[in-house]
Parts: structure tokens; C-alpha cells; sequence
């Protein structure tokens, strides 16, 4: 297992769909236990196989509700309800938390790492991981679910920070 370096904003691979993943390999064993490893040390909730340069559609996550680590692969959203409000950031947006409204309830089906059907759903904080995850498998960062001008004040802080401009401490 390695830890591996998270991208962050600008990579594009953050903004490409990952590909589906045709066979579960041990390849696919091994990522998957250095996403774990990755997302336990940054530390976070949730991990996309795109946050490490790897454009396939594999996420790993921890809710902190007791269950441990789990994965899915090549998800499928099933089901969103309702809204809530939270501060939210991103392992690839690091040091950056805003307000961001999303569907309280998500519900995502995959497989899991045995290659067996898995359905994983919850409300609040494990259907806000679920929903981030996904959405960096379909090319996606937290940024686009912004209002728009806080969007625009976030892209201005974060070039600004690109060029030195700005630091956090």
C-alpha cells in the first residue's frame, strides 16, 4: 500500500468522466488499497480514483458511522430527496469549505470489490460523501455546485493563490 499525492484544482484529469472499470483485477485491488491508505492520512471522508490521477470509476469511503472503509465501483446514482445545507470541501480543493446545497438523501449502486452488486444510501453526511464522490467520477469538483458568485469569488481565490498572491497558514 502507498499513500499516494492527491490532485488538486487545474489537473485535468479532476475534470474528465473516468472510465468504466471492465475487469476487477488485482490492479484493482491495489488501487483501491491506496485509496484507503490516501484518504485515512490526507485525512477525509471520501476518495475518487481521479483525485490520484487515475481516471477510473472507483471511490472509497468512510462516513465515520462504524462500518469502516468501503468501495464502490462503476456507481450509479439511484436516488437523491430533499436538500441540506453544508459546509463542505474537497481533498482537491484543499484548505477551501463553503455552504453548499445538495439533496439530503443519495443512494448509489455499484459493486463492490468481490465484483458483487452493492447499494450504499444514507441522509446528511454519508449522502453528501456519496454525491461528492460520484461527482468526481463524472468530471465534476465541488466548485460547479456553487452559486455562482461565490463561484466567481472562489475561482479569483484559488488563482490567487496559484500565483502566490494569497496563503493559508
Amino acid at each position: 500500500m502507498a499513500i499516494l499525492p492527491i490532485r488538486t484544482f487545474g489537473d485535468p484529469v479532476l475534470r474528465t468522466t473516468a472510465a468504466p472499470v471492465a475487469v476487477i483485477d488485482e490492479s484493482v485491488h491495489k488501487l483501491v488499497a491506496d485509496m484507503i491508505e490516501t484518504m485515512y492520512a490526507a485525512p477525509g471522508v471520501g476518495l475518487a480514483a481521479p483525485q490520484i490521477g487515475v481516471s477510473r470509476s472507483v471511490f472509497v469511503f468512510d462516513a465515520h458511522d462504524g462500518l469502516g472503509a468501503r468501495t464502490v465501483i462503476n456507481p450509479e446514482m439511484v436516488q437523491t430527496d430533499g436538500e441540506w445545507v453544508y459546509e463542505e470541501g474537497c481533498l482537491s480543493v484543499p484548505g477551501y469549505f463553503w455552504p453548499i446545497a445538495r439533496p439530503a438523501f443519495a443512494a448509489v449502486r455499484g459493486l463492490d470489490l468481490e465484483g458483487n452488486p452493492v447499494e450504499h444510501s444514507g441522509e446528511e453526511l454519508l449522502g453528501r460523501v456519496l454525491q461528492h464522490e460520484f461527482d468526481h467520477l463524472q468530471g465534476m469538483l465541488l466548485l460547479e455546485r456553487l452559486e455562482k458568485k461565490v463561484r466567481k469569488q472562489a475561482l479569483r481565490d484559488l488563482r490567487n493563490e496559484a500565483l502566490g498572491l494569497i496563503s493559508f497558514e
